[in-house]
């Protein structure tokens, strides 16, 4: 695994070229780092900001993608196994047309439910258009306040990573716990 001080040296090195991939991949601290740099002048704050949002943005394609085709590789006994069965995917479509667009505004602010939020839009089908226009809706605003955040208190990026670890863990206990109530709930009502 590659360390921050490494990300940070080759993204100095190489600049907006190689942002974008580890913006796409590894996410907000990578835009901390970036905008860290960029308040020392050795990239555009503007620049760091646009490809952090691009990268950001190539990143939910990519998980749309992969709800959307990668079931249909799989045979459908595996797909049972997984719990992806007719009636629940005719529950997603149904979710997603009906309030896709808070829910994935949801997913993309607080970070921890992100990714399965993206991957089960695409399990839904949720048209693609309106899908990257409420990610990017949410990325502006996300991406903006890690740029504030790292260009002016980016020299402590791995302090700011670890805290960016904890709070996202405590959103998915957070997450997962108000889903377990309200699926009891809603278990004890049937």
């Amino acid at each position: 695994m590659i360390t921050l001080d490494a990300v940070m040296q080759l993204i100095s090195a190489y600049g907006l070229w190689l942002l974008l991939p580890f913006s796409v991949a590894e996410g907000p601290i990578i835009t901390v780092i970036a905008a860290y740099l960029a308040h020392q002048g050795l990239m555009p704050v503007i620049g760091v900001y646009l490809v952090c949002v691009l990268g950001d943005l190539i990143g939910d394609a990519m998980w749309y993608c992969l709800g959307r085709f990668a079931p249909d590789l799989l045979p459908l006994r595996w797909q049972e196994r997984f719990g992806i069965t007719e009636g629940r995917k005719l529950a997603l479509e149904d979710h997603f047309a009906q309030r896709g667009g808070r829910t994935l505004l949801f997913g993309k602010l607080t970070h921890s439910a992100g990714m399965p939020i993206m991957v089960a839009s695409g399990l839904a089908r949720m048209p693609f258009g309106p899908y990257i226009w409420y990610n990017l809706l949410g990325t502006i605003p996300k991406t903006l306040v890690f740029v504030v955040i790292g260009y002016f208190l980016g020299a402590a990026y791995s302090l700011i990573d670890v805290y960016l670890y904890r709070v996202s863990l405590i959103l998915l206990v957070i997450i997962l716990a108000a889903a377990a109530l309200y699926l009891q709930r809603r278990w004890r009502k049937s």
